[in-house]
């Protein structure tokens, strides 16, 4: 058996991330991605042998998101050809890495790296926390555990804080930039070439919010279709709680929603891979817009599966709030993503920013299906032709309108201000509020696309593939209801969406009387009987 797969039966049995998570998500991506040959030669086969126990030191204690800010530094010293590595302030340890706490003997840290006093950004570098015979904390080093959490409680969490900590100059991860024996400094082709394991991370974020999802909305529709409470006619049985209306139309749509993340999931890990393919070759186009798109889908994904997740966890009533539901662990470990790897509020707008700029011309698109290329075409409108109900594809093209809209009057809004004099870092940070809503409705946009081609692309059986059909039809519907004041402001009239209300009301009323082997199919492999 690999150790993967050791791996990924310990996550499953313990239900939340274990001390090795960090190892195998960050770790070992990190090496693979941005260590040169040589050093992957060296340091990679003890990694993947767990020889070696890493994690990534990124975060400190004063800043998370804000990358420019971090403190801790690498000074090249020319005379021993080493790196000093330090962390100056209160604010600069190191905060909140995984495997920190008590397991690993190894990280990657991120530090603002000077030669010949010039500070070049930050740059990762390989460092040895602990001796590999006894664990014991090598000098120069301070390091522990940073205390209990609401989840990940198998999570070894910790410090780091370094002081004149001396590694050898080629324990600099050199893929990408370099720094060579007398000092001098060769930058990376893109800055953003070492954002690559952030990128890989939130990626792999949306398939555990699908999970998650999923997880609890089947926790929620087998509780439903055991528990009776209350009578619909006198003198009758007390009925399944699962009967009652408002019961499906609370849960449906979480099912739904999973399945749109997952589907999200897989187009975006297939772009991640063909962007890591490019780079390869040197071809670094698509980089920007995969930093977009992930910082973007990161933010909704985990911002709305932490809401699915206690909507399912209040349709058991009181006793979704006891730990025996399995609910509370499944809401502590997607929520926590709503900070981790990027606090959503941040990316939200790094996701606006890049749209202004493709907006206005100064971000070239990639020629290949950009997803953001209906900024640069015309004003977009609902197709007269438009069915009712909709199609599928209907149903998109109303997203894909509804986002140029919203990207276009959030433009507006900062123009306005800079046309009143403002700079521009203040005309931008006076119109949040207008630049995050419409980055989510870009990235509504982005879903609903790739859910629907997803579903279109399905190979399984004609009856699964209608009941897969319906439930993207749902998801669709649903979020257009949730957000009908954008809609009905820009696109469509509250009349039709009245219409198209009532159809989601028929679809969860419909879905619920197929028959219950059904509900089974709609979840992934892993959650059918026994294994939640």
């Amino acid at each position: 058996m690999s150790l993967a797969v050791e791996k990924s039966i310990a996550d499953a049995v313990l239900q939340e991330a274990s001390p090795l998570t960090v190892h195998f998500v960050m770790f070992i991506p990190t090496l693979m991605g941005l260590a040169t040959e040589e050093q992957q030669a060296k340091w990679l086969p003890d990694a993947l042998e767990m020889k070696i126990i890493g994690t990534y030191a990124q975060t400190e204690l004063g800043h998370g998101t804000f990358l420019r800010g971090l403190e801790t530094t690498a000074t090249y010293d020319l005379k021993t050809r080493e790196f000093v590595i330090n962390s100056p302030t209160l604010s600069s340890v190191k905060w909140w890495p995984g495997s920190l706490g008590k397991s690993a003997n190894f990280a990657i840290v991120q530090a603002q790296l000077y030669t010949k006093g010039k500070c070049h950004g930050l740059h990762p570098f390989m460092v040895q926390i602990r001796r590999r015979d006894n664990h014991e904390p090598l000098p120069g080093i301070t390091v522990g555990e940073i205390g209990p959490k609401v989840g990940f409680r198998a999570s070894d969490n910790g410090f780091l804080k370094l002081d004149n900590v001396r590694i050898p100059r080629e324990n600099m991860l050199m893929k990408n930039a370099q720094v060579t024996v007398d000092g001098e400094y060769v930058k990376p082709k893109s800055d953003k070439l070492n954002y690559g394991t952030m990128v890989f991370v939130r990626v792999l974020i949306l398939d555990m919010v699908s999970y998650n999802v999923a997880r609890a909305a089947t926790i929620a529709i087998r509780y439903s279709a055991v528990r009776r409470q209350a009578q619909i006619l006198p003198n009758e049985r007390e009925v399944q709680i699962l009967d009652y209306q408002a019961q499906q139309y609370k849960l449906l749509p979480m099912v739904a929603f999973s399945h749109a993340c997952k589907a999200t999931f897989i187009a975006l890990m297939d772009t991640y891979k063909t962007a890591t393919h490019d780079m390869e070759k040197g071809d670094l186009a698509t980089l920007p817009e995969l930093h977009a798109t992930s910082s973007g889908l990161k933010a909704l994904c985990t911002d709305v599966g932490s809401s699915a997740i206690e909507i399912c966890r209040r349709a058991c009533g009181g006793h979704g709030y006891l730990m025996i539901s399995g609910i509370h662990r499944l809401y502590a470990t997607t929520v926590a993503a709503c900070t981790y790897e990027g606090e959503n509020t941040v990316l939200y707008l790094q996701t606006a920013r890049y749209l202004l700029k493709v907006l206005k011309g100064q971000q070239p698109v990639p020629k290949n299906n950009s997803v953001f290329g209906y900024l640069l075409e015309g004003n977009k409108s609902v197709p007269n032709s438009i069915s009712c109900p909709p199609s599928l594809e209907q149903l998109v093209e109303c997203y894909c309108a509804v986002a140029q809209k919203m990207v276009f009057k959030a433009a507006a809004r900062v123009q306005s201000f800079i046309n009143g004099g403002k700079v521009p870092e203040i005309a931008w940070n006076l119109s949040h509020v207008d630049l995050i809503e419409a980055a989510k409705a870009h990235v509504q946009y982005y879903i609903a696309q790739k859910y629907v081609s997803w579903v279109r692309r399905s190979t399984v059986s004609s009856n699964l593939r209608e009941v897969l059909t319906q439930l993207c039809y749902l998801y669709l519907l649903q979020n257009i209801h949730d957000q009908r004041g954008n809609f009905s402001m820009y696109l469509i009239s509250v009349q039709r969406t009245s219409v198209w209300e009532e159809t989601i009301i028929q679809l969860c009323e419909a879905m619920f009387l197929v028959n219950p082997n059904t509900w089974i199919l709609m979840l992934p492999p892993s959650l059918v009987n026994g294994s939640i």
